[in-house]
């Protein structure tokens, strides 16, 4: 990123998107690196280009196929500050109403001038002017194929290959449509200190708005506002930060009062969080995590939430450790993932992942369900979890799992609030077209 504060919004916004291609970097830590360095920028001037940098990533394959359709010269081909200055402009021809198109390609050739493309100024003029006047004649695939789903709403093409393995086309699609929409910010009421109503009050002191949380009672949706960590209710521990499908793995797992849970793969700590809450800090939390720095981040949460019952430890899940042996009342293994249930959030991942990840994850996973079993009681409860939308990583785990250890699954209808046919079998998919909420793979398990 330039060290530049006079940049115009949509001058950043591209630099960052330069910035997540080239590192191959999480969206979410580079856009809140940039924002950190122009605290300078209104909310609305922020909103903007966390709109137009996460919106042209969601869409980055459709859009290319646009370009494509216009540019004599494949994007392969295009250096990379102009391919992403045409992307960029493109998204806000196709997908921003409120920018005018001759706005979007005038900035655009703006932008390659003063950056040293003066000779490339008429090329991306000349591509971005016929996409304005063919923006709603551009033709697609069949919608019957599979080609269509992935070119349409931007998804590499094995991923929509895999996903076919088992969901349907219609449901696939109803997937890529809702991972379209910008994420809320949720929060976890702490109960500890607080009910919803109260934080309700808490949080229209500080001019925050707020809807209520899908299927969790205690959720709430937050918007308007710039940093909620500036927030008096932030500060004061009335809530922190946690998505409703993560609530509902805790939920499942069912800790109570006085028991001794372990939350295998912690970092950053929502769910141990949440834990503490619905133990009413009494008892104890083994969180342990393979990065100190991540620990601290829950020691920090921890006291700002007035929760004294975690113990942060420092620990490779995939690694015995004999202390814990057959000590834990319920274990919760919510595993590293492929975070295809994350894509509304993180829309790089879409583009940085490949089969051979997934297998890789796979193995980790399983080491990871092998070890964290031997530290549940007998009768005790196991919970896997995932935030990933993936046959191998989740029903066939849960099915190696069942085939090689002494668990078997737990209907988990009674924690839910809406109907599963798969609840009554000890598990759930939670995709992101049925609440708006991240995709969640959930499965809960008796040590006979």
């Amino acid at each position: 990123m330039k060290d530049n504060k006079n940049m115009r919004e949509r001058e950043i916004a591209l630099y960052t998107i330069i910035d997540i291609l080239n590192e191959k970097a999480y969206n979410n830590i580079i856009l809140r690196k940039v924002l950190a360095e122009n605290s300078h920028l209104s909310m609305v001037q922020r909103a903007f280009i966390t709109e137009l940098v996460n919106g042209t990533l969601r869409n980055m394959i459709n859009i290319d196929y646009i370009i494509s359709r216009f540019s004599k010269t494949p994007t392969d081909k295009m250096k990379p500050f102009i391919l992403n200055n045409i992307r960029i402009s493109v998204y806000q021809i196709m997908y921003m109403d409120r920018v005018p198109d001759s706005a979007a390609c005038n900035e655009a050739v703006e932008l390659a001038k003063k950056h040293g493309f003066g000779s490339l100024a008429g090329f991306v003029n000349g591509v971005l002017r016929n996409i304005s006047r063919s923006k709603d004649g551009i033709k697609y695939p069949d919608r019957t194929s599979t080609e269509y789903l992935s070119v349409k709403y931007s998804y590499p093409m094995w991923i929509i290959e895999y996903w076919l393995k088992e969901l349907s086309h219609e449901t696939i699609e109803k997937i890529c449509i809702s991972n379209r929409v910008p994420p809320k910010v949720s929060a976890c009421v702490n109960t500890l200190k607080t009910d919803k109503n109260g934080l309700k009050k808490a949080l229209s002191a500080d001019n925050v708005a707020m809807t209520d949380g899908v299927f969790k009672e205690n959720a709430l949706y937050l918007s308007k506002t710039r940093d909620i960590t500036e927030t008096e209710a932030f500060k004061n521990g009335l809530y922190h930060v946690m998505d409703e499908s993560s609530m509902l793995a805790v939920d499942i797992l069912a800790p109570e009062v006085g028991e001794r849970v372990m939350d295998c793969c912690a970092a950053p700590g929502g769910k141990s969080m949440y834990c503490a809450y619905k133990m009413q800090n009494k008892g104890e939390i083994i969180s342990s995590d393979i990065y100190e720095h991540k620990l601290e981040l829950i020691r920090q949460s921890s006291a700002r939430l007035g929760i004294d019952i975690i113990n942060p430890v420092l620990a490779d899940a995939a690694v015995f450790k004999a202390e814990y042996e057959n000590k834990m009342d319920r274990v919760l293994a919510d595993a590293p993932c492929s975070g295809f249930g994350l894509f509304r959030k993180k829309p790089d991942i879409k583009y940085n992942k490949t089969m051979s990840d997934i297998d890789a994850l796979v193995k980790i996973q399983r080491d990871i369900l092998a070890n964290c079993q031997r530290y549940v009681k007998k009768g005790g409860t196991l919970v896997y979890s995932t935030c990933t939308i993936s046959l191998k990583e989740n029903a066939e785990n849960v099915k190696w799992f069942c085939e090689n250890f002494d668990f078997e699954p737990q209907d988990i209808s009674k924690f839910l609030s809406f109907k599963s046919d798969t609840a009554k079998d000890g598990y759930i998919q939670v995709l992101p077209c049925d609440f708006n909420t991240d995709g969640f793979f959930i499965a809960r398990f008796t040590k006979k």
